[in-house]
């Protein structure tokens, strides 16, 4: 074998070597949601709302991703910093959108989407102001929710109410981040249902 052909097969095995270890660079991307409902919540259907119109959650333009977010609370809280390998199954306002529909479902009222209900349907309209895990420390963060939700029928608004949960994560990453919001998730779910309740009955 030629001294080129040698130079040439060390170069091809080089390349190999290197392909396989970019390739391998860096952890696995881990991809989360909230999980399956637990147990009922404790809240019963609202009397005069067992029929709502539910719209999707709204929320800032750097939540439209899957990305997830973090803030040091202790460094910089103006700034928002993404998990490098970490990610949602879908964008925080769906998972939102979509567990406050569920945990309202569990409780016995009837959820209609915006293009399935009559025009004399109550609708309740959800923004997000916040959906964060926040650092305190290095080792410690606490997931934090804050939604404004607003009450209309025939396009007259009843009553508006903004609802904020901190909640502790289990641990100082981003696990504990997706659980945590997850039970904060919740804890708003029931404090949409117990706010709902309180409000009278609207004439036909």
């Amino acid at each position: 074998m030629t001294t080129l052909m040698l130079r040439s097969l060390s170069l091809l095995a080089c390349a190999a070597l290197f392909a396989g270890c970019a390739a391998t660079k860096g952890p696995a991307s881990t991809t989360f949601d909230f999980g399956p409902l637990t147990a009922p919540a404790a809240a019963a259907a609202p009397a005069n709302y067992p029929v709502i119109v539910v719209s999707d959650v709204t929320g800032p333009a750097v939540l439209d991703t899957q990305r997830m977010y973090y803030r040091l609370m202790y460094a910089d809280a103006q700034q928002s910093r993404p998990y490098a390998y970490n990610q949602w199954a879908a964008n925080p306002m769906q998972l939102l959108t979509q567990r406050l529909k569920a945990r309202m479902a569990q409780a016995g009222v009837k959820v209609l989407n915006t293009t399935d209900a009559s025009g004399g349907t109550p609708l309740l309209r959800l923004e997000a102001d916040e959906f964060s895990q926040n650092f305190d420390s290095q080792t410690a963060s606490s997931a934090s929710i804050t939604l404004r939700a607003s009450i209309f029928k025939a396009h007259k608004l009843i009553d508006q109410r903004t609802f904020s949960r901190h909640t502790p994560a289990p641990s100082a990453d981003a696990p504990g981040g997706a659980r945590a919001l997850a039970a904060t998730a919740d804890a708003i779910a029931a404090d949409l249902l117990a706010w709902l309740a309180t409000l009278p009955a609207q004439p036909q």
